[in-house]
Order: structure tokens, then C-alpha cells, then sequence
């Protein structure tokens, strides 16, 4: 890797079992720029580091027996040394982590600090699959350098302008003041989203535009003049559309049935709408939409079909949030990558006056929609980890 600038920001994205990191270099102008990314899997059982250049070339790697290198942060320490080996007189001053529910009092970025930590902590209920983990990541960061500033970025931040209809439910208020309220989630991709559209078209910069930001976790967004308006998750990462594991909106009146008719308790209906449901519940196949797609199965065309109804469907109700539509964007590894899926939107939203252009949307061009069709339809890929990179910078100078 050549000299990085004068600084470095790391961004790290903590999962259950992986960590995955992106070093930027930072002039101080302009966008931040990716030099290294990579990745920690199997955190657990037998952990393996694998790091690549911009360009995506082999820069290193290195497996662990099963046992060694058991916990977070001897394996920070090591991506750390590592790190710290290439910045070649650059200083690494900062590392800024994706962290999924900021709760009622997060509109922003913030410094870690371990007030903030212990608040963090409290909103582990509200994503039980994340949180833990992002949190886990900073705990071991602060002990493996403790010198280091550490910002938290947010999910949910983006969403925290949406009018009070959008967050409301109707349940009494007390409980809406005690934060159970629609929060949304995804945001440092629509944030991305938002910031880029009016690059790739400017007469958009104040439209109306949906995102459906598509992958293993799945949610939509209305956009109105790059500011989020409504969007399909709620209270928890597991309204809205069904996911690779995880059900989308559900009647409460379900939940009730399987405690009172099948003795389910929390942990077991946690387990079955996190880890049992949406596209792996419905085809019994696979949480994967490449595997789904390639299956003859008929259980897997279902889970298909019903993941492209409900996108289409949830359209239909951002558009209505917002008085209309001057858009639709597909984001995140299936919008950007699986074009039976975006086909089979488009031909579900042919009343909106959309309509795909085949060859574009075969070779994932970044307009997809055909010169003719009233709702222009764009393929942008999202770019989380520049989003928590700037904030980053940000959060520092401030």
C-alpha cells in the first residue's frame, strides 16, 4: 500500500462471529479514501484475518487454531499492529463503528465514552442480533487502545426528522414516552443514498424517491428532499419486509397465539422471528436469494414472490407518505446485484408507470428504467462504511 496521508480512520462493522473493518486515508479534503478493508471471521471458534487493497488485492492473512486468539480484543490487537505496520508516518486517529439502534436521544455521531456505552447498553432489547456486538467491538478497541477516540454512528440517526405520524403508535402515550416508537433503521445507507442520487441526477436533489435498500436485512425508506420521511422498520429491525431470517411485520395477535397456544416463551419467539422466519421460514431452502433464485423447489419461488409482493406493496405506502413518487433506487447486496428481483418489482409497479429496461437491467446499469417509463428506476450501490468514515472526521473536529 502506498504512504497514506497524514491521517487514517478505521471504521469497523462488529457482527456475532466477524468483524469487518475499512482503513481510510483522510487528507482532510474531500471524501475520505478506502485504502485497506478486510475482515476477522470466525470469531469464537477458529478465527482468520484477511485483509485486501482498494483494488481488492491480497494484502495479507492469517488463521487461528481453534482456541487461540479466543477474544475480541486480542484479535483488535493484532488488526491494530497490523494496521499500525502500514500507516507508513500517517497517524491513525480515530476508529468509527456502525452501531444499529442509537434510541430516542441519538440524532448524531457521538464520541464512546463509557456513560455512552452504559446508555447503549439498555437499547441491547431493541436489536438483540447487533447491538451486543457493536458494542462488544468498542469495549474491546478501548482496551486494546485506549488512546484511541472511538465515535459511534448510527442507524437510526437518519431517520429522527420524520414527522411524528411516521414514529408514532397507537398505544398509550405514556408508553411512546418511554421511547417504544417507530425508530428505522438502515440509515447510514439511506444517509449514502441520499447524498449520492442528486450527483447521479440532479433534478432529483428535491424529489420524492423511494430506496429499497435489499439484502439480508431488508427495509425501505421515503426520501423527501434527502431527508427520511417514513420508512418499514420500526421499533426493531424486524418490521417491515421479510428478510433472509427475520419475519417483516407481523400481527401481534400471532405472537399472542404461540404463548397461549403453543408455550412459547420470549426467548423462543425471539429465536423463531430472528433466526427461523422470512425467505429461510418460507422456502425451508435457504436465507440466500442467489440459492432461492437457482431452486426448483416451489416453496423457494414463494418466498421469492412474496419478498417482491411485499416490496412493491411497501412502495405503494412510502409513495403515499410523501404525496408521491420522482423515483425509485435499489441498494445493498440484492438491489444492487439481483435483477430478477428488481424485474419482478418493476413489473409489479407497472400502475406507477414504471418500466424496466431489460438489457440495462441485466448488466446492473445505473439507470434501469427505460426513457419512456414515468418513474425513473436506479441501481446505486450503497457505501456504509464512507458514511461512518466521514462522520468520523466529524465528530472529531467538533
Amino acid at each position: 500500500m502506498s504512504a497514506i496521508a497524514s491521517k487514517a480512520i478505521l471504521v469497523i462493522n462488529a457482527g456475532s462471529s466477524s468483524l469487518k473493518f475499512t482503513l481510510f486515508r483522510d487528507s482532510g479534503q474531500g471524501d475520505p479514501v478506502v485504502a485497506v478493508n478486510g475482515q476477522i471471521s470466525g470469531i469464537g471458534t477458529a478465527p482468520v484475518f484477511e485483509a485486501k487493497d482498494a483494488e481488492r488485492r491480497p494484502l495479507a492473512s492469517k488463521a487461528w487454531q481453534a482456541g487461540e486468539a479466543s477474544d475480541r480484543t486480542a484479535l483488535l490487537r493484532h488488526l491494530l499492529d497490523w494496521i499500525e505496520e502500514r500507516l507508513e508516518g500517517a497517524t491513525l486517529v480515530a476508529a468509527g463503528h456502525r452501531v444499529v439502534h442509537g434510541g430516542v436521544r441519538h440524532a448524531a455521531p457521538v464520541l464512546v465514552t463509557p456513560a455512552v456505552l452504559e446508555e447503549l447498553e439498555g437499547l441491547v432489547p431493541l436489536a438483540p442480533l447487533h447491538q451486543p456486538h457493536n458494542l462488544a467491538a468498542m469495549r474491546a478497541l478501548a482496551e486494546a487502545h485506549p488512546e484511541l477516540p472511538q465515535v459511534a454512528c448510527f442507524d437510526t440517526a437518519f431517520h429522527r426528522g420524520q414527522p411524528w405520524q411516521a414514529g408514532m403508535f397507537a398505544i398509550p402515550r405514556e408508553l411512546t414516552d418511554e421511547g417504544v416508537r417507530r425508530y428505522g433503521f438502515h440509515g447510514l445507507s439511506y444517509e449514502y443514498i441520499a447524498r449520492r442520487l442528486p450527483e447521479i441526477a440532479p433534478e432529483l436533489a428535491d424529489g420524492r424517491v423511494v430506496v429499497a435498500h435489499l439484502g439480508s436485512g431488508a427495509s425501505m425508506c421515503a426520501i423527501h428532499a434527502g431527508r427520511s420521511v417514513d420508512s418499514t422498520m420500526g421499533f426493531t429491525a424486524l418490521d417491515g419486509l421479510p428478510m433472509g431470517t427475520r419475519c417483516g411485520a407481523i400481527d401481534p395477535g400471532v405472537l399472542i397465539y404461540l404463548m397461549r397456544q403453543k408455550g412459547l416463551d420470549a426467548g423462543a419467539i425471539e429465536k423463531l422471528l430472528y433466526n427461523r422466519s422470512g425467505l429461510l421460514g418460507v422456502s425451508g431452502v435457504s436465507n440466500d436469494m442467489r440459492a432461492l433464485l437457482e431452486s426448483a423447489d416451489p416453496h423457494a419461488e414463494e418466498a421469492v414472490e412474496l419478498f417482491c409482493f411485499r416490496i412493491a406493496k411497501e412502495t405503494g405506502g412510502l409513495a403515499s407518505s410523501m404525496g408521491g413518487i420522482d423515483a425509485l433506487v435499489f441498494t445493498a447486496g440484492i438491489g444492487e446485484r439481483s435483477s430478477p428481483v428488481r424485474a419482478r418489482v418493476g413489473d409489479k409497479l407497472a400502475w406507477l408507470g414504471v418500466t424496466i429496461d431489460e438489457a440495462a437491467n441485466t448488466a446492473n446499469a445505473v439507470k434501469i428504467s427505460t426513457a419512456d417509463s414515468r418513474i425513473p428506476v436506479y441501481v446505486i450501490p450503497t457505501d456504509e462504511e464512507r458514511m461512518i468514515a466521514l462522520h468520523t472526521r466529524n465528530a472529531l473536529a467538533r
